[in-house]
């Protein structure tokens, strides 16, 4: 019987400083680093940690916008198997307390930027022995390169193993407090593997991450890209203008965005008169990207566009370029309004509230069974139970499968509204009010009715230059949905406040209009 090989991306670091040690791993702006270089840098930061007494499985917690120094230190945990747990920068003080102290880091690496934020939390957070600050030092913070400086280049005693915890990655939080989602070196390699088969990158691919790298989603498409020795190069925060310039200049190949990102893209002025010929995958992921954007990305960038659907827990499915047919049959449109087929080694199914497989087309919670998924909650056994059971993750999301295994969103189970006893899916209403050639962005809500228990609310944001009426938006959803599921209320805004996957922030909308009147 042939031997199961238990590889770790340590494995990987190494394999690509070998056979691709001369080519980029990361740029950022004017700096640049190579794979070899990559490794060489993981290991002496490894082994400095290690000389701060930092052993295998501690954690150390990383609180900075997309660097260099960001994917040094994943490289690190992920050849020593130290722990690397992320934290969200752009959260409260106490929100970032609640999550550095939940993971009990004996090292924090940061950003000078939030030296004040640290500087109020430091005497609360009592598992840290060590502050390291990326740019620039302090009496009690180390600066990052003299960090780096006190490592060896044969790198630390210590190696990761398949079984290892290899990052803790935490929720946004749209159902409460952020959970810390447990990826392990075995699943974290696993998830390398089967995207960089989806996104068919290898080590020619130049890929442009705009989104934070705290988060799953880019943190993914980051391993998936290094697994075939490609170049990642690195924003720190999203500018439509620079991204064209990056990814004319840099010849980039890949893109990950939300769809209302693609919109500013596309709007951007001379973007007609661009040579995107080398751009050949864009994914988009986090909500449905709206049809005249979608139409109107086909026309100008060809059939490049990857929908991918997942969550901090599990990247579950992907609808293919090959699959983008908005002229095609009435049944390929349809596929348009899908997040596409289960990923490779993924299996999926619908499931009602009694844990039975749901019919074609009905509606219930996606479960989802992978080699590729989170192990559970940091330290949140309850958590771990109710969403992982029998090798199943079940997502809280609602959906349903076409008689071809195609997976459609439907809604958060708990964002379902119940108006008048009858079940309304946000994601439902959103899709119709979107198909509206005027309107940009939608957000559905549940608001307070005293005679129906919920009523239908949408906040809704037009393209520039557009405009209608209230009665004709509602008039106009009734053309694609039934009528008891058609906005009660429009409510227009100049934007929808995001969260940092590019997400709707439903909490906070409900916060902002829960008082809002039914005429």
């Amino acid at each position: 019987m042939r031997a199961y090989l238990p590889l770790t991306l340590a494995d990987t670091l190494e394999l690509n400083a070998s056979r691709f040690g001369d080519q980029l791993a990361y740029v950022v702006g004017e700096r640049k680093l190579t794979h070899a270089h990559l490794l060489l840098r993981a290991k002496k930061i490894a082994s400095a940690l290690e000389r701060l007494g930092v052993r295998k499985q501690d954690r150390v917690s990383m609180l900075s916008m997309n660097s260099i120094e960001y994917g040094e230190v994943l490289a690190a945990g992920q050849l020593s198997g130290i722990i690397i747990a992320t934290i969200n920068f752009r959260l409260a003080a106490p929100e970032i307390f609640y999550i550095a102290n939940d993971t009990a880091p004996r090292v924090l690496i940061f950003e000078a930027s939030y030296l004040p934020v640290i500087e109020q939390l430091r005497a609360q957070l009592k598992t840290v022995e060590h502050y390291i600050c990326i740019d620039g030092e302090t009496e009690w913070a180390t600066s990052y390169e003299k960090l780096v400086g006190t490592g060896d280049e044969s790198g630390p005693a210590i190696r990761a193993a398949e079984d290892d915890i290899a990052c803790l990655i935490y929720t946004s939080g749209t159902t409460g407090r952020p959970k810390g989602c447990i990826w392990g070196q075995r699943e974290y390699r696993q998830l390398a593997q089967i995207l960089a088969c989806e996104q068919r990158t290898g080590s020619a691919d130049r890929a442009l991450l705009v989104m934070p790298m705290f988060h799953i989603g880019a943190m993914a498409i980051q391993l998936a890209i290094h697994f075939r020795g490609g170049a990642v190069h690195l924003h720190r925060q999203f500018d439509p203008a620079a991204l064209l310039t990056t990814t004319v200049r840099g010849k980039i190949t890949l893109l990950h965005l939300a769809p209302t990102m693609v919109q500013m893209v596309l709007e951007q002025p001379g973007i007609d008169d661009m040579d995107l010929s080398h751009l050949k995958t864009l994914i988009y992921s986090a909500a449905a990207m709206p049809g005249p954007v979608l139409q109107r990305g086909l026309k100008l960038l060809g059939n490049v566009f990857l929908q991918m659907y997942g969550q901090s827990e599990v990247i579950t499915a992907g609808l293919q370029p090959e699959q983008h047919l908005p002229n095609g049959s009435a049944q390929q449109k349809r596929w348009l309004t899908s997040v596409g087929h289960a990923f490779p080694s993924t299996l999926l199914k619908i499931i009602d509230d009694n844990g039975n497989d749901c019919a074609i087309s009905e509606a219930g919670e996606i479960a989802v069974k992978t080699v590729a998924m989170a192990r559970g909650y940091w330290n949140n056994h309850p958590g771990t139970l109710d969403t992982f059971r029998d090798g199943w993750c079940h997502t809280g999301d609602m959906g349903k499968l076409d008689e071809n295994g195609f997976l459609y969103l439907v809604d958060r189970k708990k964002d379902m509204i119940i108006s008048g006893g009858e079940n309304i899916y946000s994601r439902e209403v959103e899709e119709a009010v979107l198909s509206h050639a005027a309107v940009s962005e939608c957000a559905v809500i549940g608001l307070a009715d005293e005679k129906w228990g919920e009523a239908v609310c949408a906040i809704v944001v037009l393209r520039k230059n557009q405009s209608i009426r209230e009665n004709e938006l509602i008039e106009h959803t009734k053309t694609q949905i039934a009528s008891y599921k058609k906005p009660k209320i429009i409510i227009f805004a100049d934007e929808l406040p995001k969260l940092a996957t590019g997400k709707i922030n439903k909490i906070e909308l409900r916060e902002r209009f829960a008082t809002k009147k039914i005429n």
